[in-house]
């Protein structure tokens, strides 16, 4: 019986885990890029690597130290990521190179 219960909350708790970290940005063509800002001017802001790296990756878990992987471990998880976190390909190499910097 209680590995049923067990079960049965495990499997609750990867669903929802799956469901909150899929993004929105599909068929949304209104809204500006995550990382594009514009401000009142006119003009747009991009953000860093950086300021991506923290806002995409604390979203599902904690964002790992940037010396935690090499360079390589860095442009597997990136490629993952992308695919986990519904990243544009620029999004996903500006925090690639934020990382490799890092490290």
């Amino acid at each position: 019986m209680n590995k049923i219960v067990i079960g049965v909350i495990l499997v609750t708790t990867i669903g929802a885990t799956v469901v909150s970290c899929s993004s929105t940005k599909k068929g949304y063509s209104d809204v500006p890029d995550s990382e594009t800002v514009v401000a009142e001017e006119g003009f747009k802001l991009e953000k860093s690597g950086a300021q991506l790296w923290g806002e995409t990756c604390n979203r599902c878990h904690i964002a790992p130290s940037p010396a935690d992987y090499n360079d390589t471990d860095w442009e597997t998880i990136s490629l993952h990521m992308r695919i986990r976190a519904n990243l544009t390909e620029h999004e996903s190499k500006k925090i690639e190179e934020f990382l490799k910097s890092a490290n």
